[in-house]
């Protein structure tokens, strides 16, 4: 069985890591069969580790995390970026005009921006043929998901159906894995095939408040030094002056 982490962040967007460290930790410290970065909103993460991809044994996907106006929504499999703040619909739509997968992740927590019950019940009552979810992130190691796993695995088995995957939403190394999918197979293209099957299942450990501390200072620190850096350009504008 493969094993896949398909939800995590690099420090081109809100994660702390570069995306070459991203890859190196993956090739090191893991056995993960396929990975994708997903910043939010942008694909210049994935363009770049697929750029390097050939240096890792491992595949790359590319991939999004999407913001809507109903909430977060995971693109895998694309090769356009999607764009932002559209209707949660139109944007599975766009999506599946690329022949990506959909996936609802973290859905119902109050934590972040999610899909909430309403939109989610309303994508599975449309019957227009393209607007579908592809599957459920069911596991999140961070507070965002743990909070909500309850209800979102009680309300997929008696009532959505739905392909489970689970995935690390990691925004720091060592989060990386810690949420992943199995899958028949070993590579990205089995991979999405499994989905497409319902053949995939959840996995990982939920992160203590020692790692969710951890990540908070690895994001302040760096904040911390964006800020510097803005203020070293700007001390150099006015003096260049």
């Amino acid at each position: 069985m493969g094993k896949a982490d398909f939800h995590m962040h690099t420090s081109l967007n809100d994660g702390t890591a570069t995306v070459r460290e991203v890859l190196d930790y993956v090739r090191d410290r893991t056995d993960l069969d396929v990975v994708a970065i997903t910043d939010h909103d942008r694909l210049t993460g994935s363009y770049e580790a697929l750029e390097l991809a050939n240096e890792y044994d491992f595949d790359v996907v590319a991939g999004s995390e999407v913001t809507t106006l109903h909430g977060h929504l995971l693109a895998l499999f694309i090769e356009k970026p999607i764009p932002m703040w559209r209707p949660l619909d139109w944007t599975i739509g766009r999506i599946h005009e690329q022949g990506g997968l959909a996936i609802a992740v973290h859905p119902f927590s109050m934590l972040t921006r999610s899909i909430g019950f309403r939109s989610f019940d309303g994508i599975m009552k449309d019957t227009s043929p393209e607007i579908y979810f592809d599957a459920v992130e069911t596991f999140n190691p961070s507070v965002a998901g743990r909070t909500c796993a309850a209800k979102i695995h009680r309300l997929n088995k008696g009532r959505f159906h739905l392909p489970e995957v689970g995935c690390s939403d990691s925004h720091h190394l060592e989060g990386i894995g810690t949420g992943y999918t199995s899958f028949p197979g070993s590579t990205a293209e089995d991979m999405k095939k499994a989905i497409m099957a319902s053949q995939t299942q959840a996995f990982g450990e939920y992160w203590d408040f020692m790692t969710h501390r951890r990540i908070a200072q690895l994001k302040f620190r760096r904040i911390g030094r964006n800020w510097a850096r803005v203020g070293r350009l700007a001390v150099r504008a006015v003096v260049g002056q």
